[in-house]
């Protein structure tokens, strides 16, 4: 690669060359790089380009031009290029020549010179989280008399009040609640939402609306006779919003049709998207021309002629705002913090790319780059966002989605955290091996989040799970955020062998976890399931080997437990291991340690199956107890008497 286009490269965040989950390093293929800077308006397709280019980026910098947004801390301050003019939220003006220390944590805007720059002053770290337990839920997952098919927030509500009370945890962490397209297919994967800034409506519990209580006799048994059973054991998400959306039409037209109030511009912009995609389709690239952005030209007329499906959606989504607000302050009463789940991205033919497309690169798809377990690369068919154009139009667009979030929140787990400081783009039409990667402004992104989390007195909680860099999780824990500690990967690197680290060891400024809705369940782990799955569905190149090598694995954690006098006996029984296993997560030094339903009763199958679609019942597997049992379960006790015993919130672990 020559020299121009590396530096050209270097000047925009794109990667030429990057280090292999081995630590090698790999070179990236100039096609590909200038492909990559072509998304970001760069053209280098000839060296007279790629010069040209060059000497603008050298220009910008040699004349002191500053980023669209910048990042200061409150208690330093930060050097400027050149002195200007800094303003306030309150409109306040004062002259610098440096972001001073000792501002308010908020959002300002410089001007200086031609520019005009937002400035994101944040704390140097949130407050330092609780020693404390918790659960981690797929909420869908849940099923109770008063459900309809789908876990729902009425369950949320009595789980909460339940574990938070009888139990005295203090965390629940949920998968993402984000919004879907109402129309089918409904897709059933929560990381993959029409739109992270809007809640799912299937998680309303419709008999709990006011709406449903100020109905008229008639209506309400209407309304109960359009209940869903789980059937097959199957989550079936199109014939649940089917019942839902009907029982939820019955109960706007009974509260006489109406409009939402008060409601804000994205709301209505939303509203128009789903009463668009119910008319043209859940895809927008395939409406007419003048429908394909919130500003073209036919879409106010549409808006107009589609006016009562607007208000209806705006309605819908209001009930699930509500429905949030109360299942946070539910599980507050009782001391549990609910924590949300933020997508790594959205539906490239959602609400949310049809919004937001001066920020994101539509067409282009974040993955993984090729490793041991993905030789090919990973396409997660999401499009990122455009780093330049966040910084242009200062993070509005990401500080608006953290504080959608946050409102319902007091907690958020952001997936695949590494995000913030870069994503793997895959061009338009190449395969997931054919990308690089792209750096944001980390300190930039970090400083939007340490911001809205402080003001909404929030946790984070940040999946650094897999390949990342160390400045990830070095980054995370100066903020006082924390990362992620899983039982299977919790090893020591430093050592022969990369042995598994006894809890005394694991890292404290982290959430431990035995697995994640990527991983195999306790159970399905200690049987080997994760292993005859993948083979079932000819996902393995040689099923032999990995299966020697889990048996491998599992030995080695029996030894573990047994080096932790948790277990007993030549050959512990499964019951053993799994409670075991818990004591162990209960021992750990991590700030936050989270047990799983799935765990808890013995659940062989994970939730998710990486690597498949419809191949494998993914996101669409029932507990395979209601609530109701689960609140009796007798394996409940006993693992929730453990995490008391050794997580009870004091300042270390009890071992």
């Amino acid at each position: 690669m020559n020299t121009d286009l590396r530096e050209l490269a270097a000047a925009h965040g794109v990667a030429t060359e990057y280090r292999d989950g081995d630590r090698r390093p790999v070179q990236v293929d100039d096609d590909v790089v200038v492909r990559v800077l072509g998304l970001l308006d760069v053209d280098a397709t000839s060296p007279e380009a790629c010069r040209a280019a060059l000497a603008t980026a050298r220009a910008d910098a040699a004349a002191g031009r500053l980023p669209g947004t910048i990042a200061a801390r409150m208690d330093q301050a930060h050097p400027l290029p050149v002195p200007g003019v800094l303003v306030d939220e309150r409109g306040a003006r004062r002259e610098v020549t440096e972001i001073p220390a000792g501002l308010e944590p908020g959002w300002y805007r410089l001007e200086t010179g031609d520019q005009e720059v937002t400035v994101v002053v944040a704390p140097p770290a949130l407050p330092e989280p609780p020693r404390s337990w918790g659960w981690m839920l797929q909420l869908y997952a849940l099923h109770s008399a008063g459900s309809w098919g789908i876990g729902d927030l009425g369950d949320l509500r009595a789980f909460t009040r339940w574990t938070g009370t009888e139990h005295g945890s203090g965390a629940v962490v949920l998968n993402p609640l984000h919004a879907f397209t109402p129309v089918p297919p409904v897709q059933p994967s929560p990381y993959t939402p029409s739109s992270r800034r809007f809640g799912t409506p299937l998680a309303l519990r419709v008999t709990d609306l006011e709406a449903y209580a100020r109905a008229d006799a008639p209506t309400r048994a209407e309304v109960d006779a359009l209940r869903p059973e789980t059937v097959g054991g199957r989550i079936e998400h199109d014939r649940v919003w089917a019942a839902k959306r009907s029982a939820l039409e019955l109960l706007w037209r009974s509260e006489g049709r109406p409009e939402p109030r008060d409601a804000h511009a994205d709301l209505w912009e939303f509203a128009t998207f789903c009463a668009l995609a119910e008319r043209y389709g859940g895809r927008f690239s395939r409406w007419p021309v003048n429908l394909r952005s919130p500003d073209a030209p036919g879409v106010a007329a549409a808006r107009a002629a589609l006016a009562p499906r607007v208000a209806f959606h705006a309605w819908v989504q209001q009930q699930v705002q509500i429905q949030l607000a109360q299942a946070r302050d539910a599980a507050r009463a009782a001391g549990v913090r609910v924590v949300h789940d933020l997508a790594v991205g959205c539906d490239p033919e959602g609400a949310d790319a049809w919004a937001l497309q001066d920020v994101l690169a539509l067409g282009v798809r974040v993955g993984a780059p090729p490793d041991a377990f993905s030789q090919q690369g990973q396409d997660w068919g999401l499009p990122p966002w455009r780093p330049d154009r966040l910084a242009a139009t200062g993070y509005a667009a990401y500080r608006d989605l953290l504080r959608a979030l946050l409102r319902q929140a007091d907690g958020l787990r952001i997936d695949h955290v590494a995000g913030l400081w870069r994503l793997w783009w895959v061009p338009p039409g190449e395969t997931p091996d054919r990308g690089t990667y792209v750096h944001y402004d980390a300190e930039v992104m970090l400083a939007v989040l340490t911001l809205e989390a402080h003001r909404a007195g929030a946790v984070v909680i940040g999946e650094d799970l897999g390949t990342v860099e160390p400045e990830v999780t070095e980054g995370l824990a100066a903020r006082n955020m924390l990362g992620s500690s899983v039982l299977w990967f919790t090893r020591d690197r430093d050592a022969p062998g990369e042995p598994l680290l006894p809890p005394q060891e694991w890292p404290e400024k982290s959430v431990a976890t035995i697995s994640t809705h990527d991983l195999p369940t306790a159970t399905g782990f200690l049987r080997g399931e994760h292993v005859r799955a993948r083979a079932e569905l000819d996902l393995l190149d040689d099923p032999a080997a990995e299966a020697a090598k889990a048996e491998v694995d599992r030995l080695e954690l029996v030894e573990l437990l047994r080096e932790q006098g948790l277990v007993e006996g030549e050959h512990p029984g499964e019951d053993q291991l799994v409670v075991g296993l818990h004591t162990l997560l209960a021992r750990s030094r991590s700030r936050l340690a989270l047990i799983s339903p799935y765990d808890v009763v013995g659940e062989v199958r994970q939730p998710n199956l990486p690597g498949t679609v419809d191949q494998y019942p993914n996101w669409r597997l029932p507990l395979p107890v209601s609530v109701e049992e689960l609140y009796d379960d007798p394996r409940v006790r006993v693992v929730v008497d453990e995490m008391r015993l050794h997580h009870s919130g004091q300042d270390g672990p009890h071992v």
